[in-house]
């Protein structure tokens, strides 16, 4: 997907979630062929300034669409994301085994929430409704998990 298409789809749903104008937003592409991220975000939350990362070099996801929305919703739950885990550091000491709890289950539903959110979005936006499986295409068969694994009887 060329550059200018990317800019038309960001600004695009930068209005749908009303994310403009009470948060300054811009789209900067990455060329670095290194980076292992197909989208990410930096963000000053007192200023209100976000700058969203999209993978051009390599993205490992194939709808680019996908994951502008994608990491909209994490500028759209932000506020919500940092009332948890400031939550999560004040009653968790660190290093602790229940702390470790609380951040992987709180990140794996923020995770799982946002990209069901973005599923939702495209199908009822989007040009490219065609959902990435990259994640599942690298991952074993359910089938090929228990190669291998003795019986108990």
């Amino acid at each position: 997907m060329n550059e200018e298409k990317l800019n038309e789809l960001f600004e695009k749903y930068v209005r749908k979630l009303r994310i403009s104008p009470q948060w300054d937003v811009k789209l900067e592409l990455v060329r670095d062929p290194e980076w292992r991220k197909t989208g990410d975000f930096k963000i000053d939350c007192d200023d209100r300034k976000a700058i969203l990362l999209i993978n051009s070099a390599n993205p490992r996801n194939a709808n680019l669409e996908e994951v502008i929305v994608h990491e909209l919703m994490h500028i759209k739950l932000y506020p919500l994301d940092q009332v948890t885990e400031s939550l999560i550091v004040s009653n968790f000491g660190e290093g602790t085994p229940a702390r470790e709890f609380a951040y992987t289950q709180f990140f794996t539903a923020l995770e799982q929430t946002v990209a069901e959110l973005a599923k939702c979005f495209l199908l009822e936006f989007g040009e490219d409704r065609e959902l990435s499986f990259g994640r599942c295409e690298k991952t074993k068969s359910f089938n090929d998990l228990y190669d291998g694994l003795k019986s108990i009887e």
